[in-house]
């Protein structure tokens, strides 16, 4: 396949130097100083499942330099959807693809409006993967799982296609014939995790250990879902209680990207995150107090504090 990935960051890097190993034909799209290493000396992946050294890759910040290509890997973060979006058009031919295993929900409405929805395709990504010096991709633990699909629950031949190329590639990789509704499952869980581990500043074991907050991580979760069956998800009622069980099978240690990302004074995905829970929440009159308290509380860091 021809593939680009938009933005190297943890997510992209990973999975786009992945594919890239099994031969495929993937340019990278970054800035900055990731930009210049990847020019530089390639791109390097450390991890348990086996570190890697791609010498020379593709790399570039004009996505007009590139011919159009088969699928994009969209990885930026949040805030930077619309302008990316827009910025990878002329990579879009008539059956391209672009996927997105980015946070949130809102992500492939704004994917939609930019490029048109014959193009998106639902996605989400489990994997704990962070740029851990310029060029260099740092993944944790053994799960590197991507969960994509059609939105009309068809496996179309480009899905099919992605599939086959990740499972050549070594990733673990399935087809979801309800992708909006993974995409929920995840954003749930996703929600109370990086709105409780940012707001107390601590991994999700004190959290989950402390009766109060442990109260307070299951109304912040519950809250998501309420916002999601009210927009026909059919998410069962009882769905908080599944993912704060499922809370208590992670490590103790676990955190989240937002929580370092307040640590680094980088800005922050509350916005798409606890955010727009408050925000569908007011359109449907569903009362998200727990998420509200998250945005209200993080608006100060939100921007970031830059040096």
């Amino acid at each position: 396949m021809r593939i680009a990935v938009m933005g190297t960051g943890g997510i992209g890097g990973y999975f786009g130097g992945r594919l890239a190993l099994a031969g495929h034909d993937v340019a990278f799209i970054a800035r900055g100083r990731q930009l210049e290493a990847l020019r530089s000396n390639g791109l390097r992946i450390e991890s348990p499942l086996g570190d890697a050294h791609l010498p020379t890759v593709e790399a570039t910040d004009d996505p007009s330099q590139l011919e159009p290509v088969d699928l994009v890997l969209f990885g930026v973060k949040l805030w930077d959807t619309e302008a990316a979006a827009k910025l990878i058009a002329p990579l879009i031919a008539e059956r391209t693809a672009v996927v997105s295993f980015q946070n949130g929900v809102v992500k492939d409405d704004i994917l939609r409006t930019v490029l048109g929805p014959e193009h998106v395709l639902g996605g989400v990504s489990y994997i704990a993967a962070t740029i851990a010096e310029p060029g260099v991709i740092r993944h944790s633990g053994a799960l590197q799982k991507l969960v994509f699909g059609e939105y009309d629950g068809s496996t179309s031949a480009r899905v099919q296609q992605f599939h086959d190329a990740c499972v050549q590639s070594g990733i673990d990789a399935e087809i979801s014939p309800q992708i909006a509704l993974t995409i929920w499952e995840k954003f749930v869980f996703l929600v109370g995790l990086s709105g409780t581990t940012t707001t107390v500043r601590s991994p999700i074991g004190p959290i989950r250990s402390d009766p109060r907050a442990r109260s307070f991580l299951y109304d912040v979760m519950d809250e998501v879902v309420q916002v999601a069956r009210a927009q026909d998800i059919p998410l069962p009622a009882d769905f908080a209680a599944d993912r704060l069980a499922f809370v208590d099978t992670v490590p103790a240690e676990m955190t989240s990207s937002m929580h370092h990302d307040l640590d680094r004074g980088n800005r922050l995905e509350v916005e798409w995150l606890s955010g727009d829970v408050v925000a569908r929440g007011k359109g449907l009159d569903i009362p998200t107090p727990c998420n509200r308290a998250i945005a209200d509380l993080l608006s100060p860091h939100a921007n970031g504090h830059p040096a």
